[in-house]
């Protein structure tokens, strides 16, 4: 596949203490996304041009078009038209005509037809015994902050984790924080990962879409340094999911499923 470099370099004026420069900076790319399933396009989505194949993949799974990769029979991705075609073993045409053609902004809100609070009624609840210490929690908290590259380069970027209880060993990068943990889900169902023993974390906040995709995922432990919605925080209770955010530096706040963190035990 061949690789497409995510930032442009400009020319921009920069304003600092009364004082006009021009100099170069580094711009984060943006560009629409197609997929393709089974011939027919699904949705257009505004991403970070890399890691298509797991975008795709993680944003079928999550839409619940697909439970696995045995369900896929080809997946193609045009790198210069930001293109990806999957084909699918089983019959989505119905699924197809409820969903509609799409067009799926970089922004906060997706508006997902498929993303409303009864699809958490579809969801299992978390049944892992997995827990963490706090210390690790904020260690993790630490180690997403350091594999941040090209947000360093660009501030224009989130970030999406994937962590045992030692390290990271999934780093995904977008202008979009549902694309970042989309392409965690797809690298996930592309090498088998197993996940009821890890954590997911995200840069961004913690909408009641981020918890649903965690626990599609089947991760029982979802961390981000930023707020949760309330409507996260629900689903999140009802889910079992255990649901940390605003994690900085050496505190977060645990908003369900604390005893996976020690406490009471």
């Amino acid at each position: 596949m061949v690789a497409v470099n995510p930032v442009d370099t400009l020319d921009i004026l920069r304003y600092r203490d009364g004082e006009w420069v021009a100099q170069e900076d580094q711009i984060i790319r943006e560009v629409p996304v197609t997929i393709y399933v089974n011939g027919q396009e699904l949705v257009t989505m505004l991403a970070t041009p890399r890691e298509l194949d797991e975008l795709a993949l993680g944003y079928l799974y999550a839409e619940g078009f697909l439970a696995g990769t045995h369900q896929m029979e080809r997946l193609v991705v045009d790198p210069e038209k930001n293109l990806v075609q999957v084909s699918l073993r089983t019959d989505i045409d119905r699924g197809l005509k409820l969903y509609g053609r799409r067009m799926l902004t970089s922004g906060c809100g997706r508006g997902s037809v498929f993303y409303q609070s009864l699809d958490a009624l579809e969801v299992r609840a978390i049944s892992s015994s997995f827990s963490v210490s706090p210390e690790r929690v904020t260690g993790l908290v630490r180690q997403l902050q350091d594999s941040s590259l090209l947000f360093r380069q660009t501030g224009g970027v989130h970030g999406a984790a994937l962590a045992d209880k030692e390290e990271i060993i999934l780093f995904r990068e977008d202008i979009g924080r549902h694309n970042a943990v989309d392409k965690i889900a797809g690298r996930c169902l592309l090498d088998g990962l197993e996940r009821g023993d890890k954590l997911l974390l995200t840069s961004g906040r913690v909408s009641s879409e981020i918890v649903l995709k965690a626990a599609k995922l089947g991760v029982p432990l979802l961390v981000s340094p930023s707020a949760p919605t309330e409507l996260a925080v629900q689903m999140a209770r009802r889910l079992q999911l255990t649901l940390v955010g605003f994690a900085r530096g050496k505190r977060f706040n645990v908003y369900s499923g604390a005893w996976r963190l020690g406490y009471g035990l």
